[in-house]
């Protein structure tokens, strides 16, 4: 390819495609059941509207905000996502990148990569755990992130184990071995690209998880990781409590859809919180997150920062976002995508394109500061959203 460069996300997503074996594409894509949450997160952004201005514009906008005590360039963060088999530099690609455009990232207890080592690329680091094994490996999870600098901590509790796609979920090997290489050598061979990006490093895929364990100790297996977390019971408030306090500094918990929920979680200690749904795959039919964002503002706005996970893939997107309350937004397909096509460069290329997007934005709103957004920018049908609950 001549050019790697892409203009929109929308093309990022294209050249993931074809750059991809089509079970690792599958896995990033595909959301619950029939995939009407993931659908609506999308769709949920195009009923809004915005009401732009004819002149009187800034001739410079500033998008700076601090997101959990870190300065960013722009309110935008990287939600953490799990095993980054897209690319061989993975999560580690992406903090070179996020440190690059001045934006934080975190790093799911799930990834591919070290915190050691993907910290050394981007020191604005959050840390996420999901409630998975007994309280004491949850504790040495935490204290090995403390140790290594991590700035916060990530509470992910929005995923119900919603199996079942209409489309069919990709199989998912327990190991990269010479019989699962064999496997699925005619899926891997059409795409010679993604494999010579491995083999050029003298290596394969590795599905091992090396933040769910303890430094030193042997690497878990992925699904040995996944059975711990299904094996665990869900936790009570009492439970998030506890992590907050032991964490003691900015802890956010990840999966909030509804006002009474936000305001336990305020309870509970979080600092931050973000609505969310996984990005469609938790329980299917559950609203957009954008939907459910002015329910949660009123209940919590002010008390703790608020963050929007689900359906960003423009600048405008992050526009309305704020514009309808949320302090910052997080990020998933859209970076995995980048780092598919193109590596680093390509995560960078993903965070301009937002950034050139929100700058263009506030510029039709007439907006010198990302502070100045308002719900006065936005036009909400007014059956946008779904009835609260108190």
């Amino acid at each position: 390819m001549a050019n790697e460069w892409f203009e929109t996300v929308a093309i990022a997503k294209e050249r993931a495609r074809k750059r991809l074996p089509r079970s690792v594409y599958g896995a990033i894509i595909g959301g619950a059941e029939a995939g009407v949450s993931l659908k609506d997160n999308l769709s949920a952004f195009d009923e809004i509207g915005i009401r732009p201005v004819t002149a009187g514009q800034p001739a410079e906008r500033s998008l700076d905000t601090t997101i959990m005590g870190q300065h960013s360039s722009m309110p935008v963060m990287i939600s953490p996502t799990g095993v980054q088999a897209v690319h061989p530099d993975g999560e580690e690609a992406v903090a070179r990148a996020t440190a690059a455009r001045g934006v934080p990232m975190g790093l799911s207890s799930f990834g591919s990569k070290p915190i050691e080592s993907v910290i050394e690329g981007n020191p604005q680091l959050f840390f996420q755990i999901y409630w998975a094994g007994d309280r004491e490996s949850m504790s040495a999870r935490m204290e090995r992130a403390k140790a290594a600098g991590a700035v916060g901590l990530i509470l992910t509790l929005d995923w119900s184990f919603s199996h079942g796609r209409d489309w069919g979920s990709p199989e998912i090997p327990q190991q990269i071995d010479l019989q699962t290489a064999i496997k699925n050598a005619p899926d891997v061979l059409t795409r010679p690209r993604w494999l010579y990006d491995w083999l050029k490093r003298r290596e394969l895929p590795d599905l091992g998880v090396p933040n769910f364990g303890q430094l030193g100790d042997p690497v878990p297996g992925f699904f040995e990781a996944y059975g711990t977390w299904m094996g665990t019971p869900p936790p009570t408030w009492e439970n998030v409590a506890s992590l907050a306090e032991e964490w003691d500094g900015h802890f956010m918990v990840k999966g909030i859809g509804r006002g009474d929920q936000a305001r336990a979680a305020v309870d509970s200690g979080a600092t931050a919180i973000s609505v969310s749904n996984h990005g469609g795959n938790n329980i299917d039919s559950s609203p957009a997150p954008i939907r459910v964002l002015p329910e949660v503002v009123d209940a919590v706005g002010g008390k703790v920062e608020i963050m929007l996970d689900g359906g960003i893939r423009r600048g405008s997107d992050v526009v309305k976002a704020r514009a309808m309350g949320a302090n910052a937004v997080m990020i998933g397909r859209a970076y995995l995508w980048g780092l598919a096509a193109n590596g680093q460069a390509g995560v960078e290329n993903v965070l301009d394109i937002l950034r050139g997007g929100i700058d263009a934005t506030m510029l039709g709103l007439g907006k010198g500061s990302i502070d100045e957004l308002s719900y006065d920018d936005v036009i909400i049908p007014a059956d946008f959203s779904p009835p609260r609950i108190s």
